[in-house]
């Protein structure tokens, strides 16, 4: 019997809604879009957040990776105007202290960067050239794509052999194998050996701004053979040179929870044998945990703005129901007259409000899931679409229908069945 009852008060606010079709459509817009937006704007959210954290996640999040870093102007040193020498960043005795001093270390990694350019036949690209060991590839966890990475024979040799990262074999060798060709490091030529996977650019912050994604790797004593540790810079009516023993020290540590010990133990000690601000550390933990966090609050947020959409589409709602109520007065009145108790006229405009936000919202989910493809297609931005985005912002939807029918409803069914029946 209850089933037979609300399957007629369902057909009855079905039918109803069916009268103003259009008025229907444009009401339930409001719920419509409100949906998609919380959908779409959490999932472009979810995927900005993500790319960050798994940039940082590749820089290891066992590393802390010491970096020189140039220093002002007033730090510069030599003969006039015309030739600047800058002496700054990490030293050997730097690493050498680090590597005997600290028990949780696990492996040190010193780094060089070339400043050179790269041909191969007339292409020419300026990656960064990277001196380094050939544990480099264990402790920041590159995957080799092609070839080999860096050997102990390579740097035993002192051998003239490199390694490409994706992005510079894709732009030196567009349409062929790298491996076993030779290309040029400044004057000098090296043989290609492997390739590494494609990264995920880093952020400026992280790598230092204005340099390419483009990596190339030698061996470190093979760059201090042929390029020691003074480099000159040619600039329009000056030469500067700078000596910089290490670009980069990367510190992999033992255990996860002794990150941050040897984070302050290595800020400590180069604060006491460095005069001058000329490096920086980064610890790719602290910054994981700092975009976990600004991820939550950028979700809420983000999803605070949509659902603002959604109170739209719900005001829209109680603003049509309340006209029609007026609009149906004297029917109110008539069914009232017939026998029709409150609860009956309540029922009747409360599923109206629900079939107006119930349809809503699904098609607004069927929009939100459509709209992240779309936006990752045309705009190459990665969209992280997660089981909880369209089932919460169904769930909002359907509950404004019924927060916002309640009122009309309400007043609906209240009505001196009399008055009602007097309205014109």
């Amino acid at each position: 019997m209850k089933h037979s009852t609300l399957a007629r008060t369902v057909k009855l606010g079905i039918s109803s809604l069916l009268l103003h079709k259009l008025r229907s459509l444009l009401t339930t817009l409001g719920v419509l879009f409100g949906t998609s937006s919380v959908i779409a704007m959490l999932a472009i959210g979810e995927g900005a957040s993500e790319e960050a954290q798994e940039q940082i996640r590749q820089l290891g999040s066992r590393n802390v990776i010491l970096r020189s870093v140039k220093p002002r102007e007033d730090f510069a040193t030599g003969g006039g105007q015309s030739v600047r020498v800058l002496s700054y960043g990490l030293t050997e005795q730097d690493l050498g202290r680090i590597a005997e001093t600290f028990p949780s270390v696990a492996r040190v990694v010193p780094v060089r960067e070339i400043y050179e350019e790269v041909r191969f036949s007339d292409r020419m690209l300026n990656p960064r050239v990277m001196a380094t060991l050939p544990v480099y590839r264990d402790v920041t966890g590159r995957v080799v794509s092609e070839g080999r990475f860096l050997s102990d024979q390579d740097e035993e040799g002192v051998a003239n052999v490199c390694v490409l990262s994706y992005e510079a074999a894709r732009y030196l060798f567009p349409v062929s194998s790298p491996i076993g060709e030779q290309i040029k490091i400044g004057a000098d030529y090296y043989t290609v050996v492997g390739t590494t996977l494609d990264r995920l650019r880093q952020r400026s912050d992280l790598v230092g701004a204005g340099k390419s994604s483009a990596e190339v790797f030698i061996p470190l004593e093979t760059g201090r053979k042929w390029y020691g540790s003074m480099q000159v810079k040619l600039r329009a009516g000056s030469r500067e040179m700078e000596e910089v023993e290490l670009h980069e020290i990367v510190v992999e540590v033992e255990d996860a929870t002794q990150v941050e010990f040897v984070a302050n133990a290595c800020r400590e000690m180069l604060k006491r044998n460095h005069k001058q601000s000329d490096y920086e550390i980064v610890v790719p933990l602290e910054l994981l945990m700092r975009a976990e966090e600004t991820k939550r609050i950028f979700n809420i947020v983000l999803g605070s703005i949509a659902s603002i959409s959604l109170l739209v589409g719900g005001i829209g709602i109680m603003n049509v129901m309340l006209a029609t109520v007026t609009e149906r007065t004297r029917e109110i009145g008539i069914r009232r007259a017939l026998g029709a108790k409150r609860h009956h006229i309540v029922s009747q405009f409360l599923v109206e409000c629900v079939v107006l936000s119930v349809g809503g919202g699904l098609l607004g989910v069927a929009l939100g899931l459509a709209t992240p493809l779309v936006v990752e297609h045309f705009a190459q931005m990665r969209t992280i679409i997660t089981p909880t985005a369209p089932i919460l912002a169904f769930l909002i939807s359907s509950g404004v229908g019924v927060l916002f029918g309640i009122y009309p409803a309400w007043r609906a069914a209240t009505m001196d069945p009399v008055e009602a029946l007097r309205h014109e």
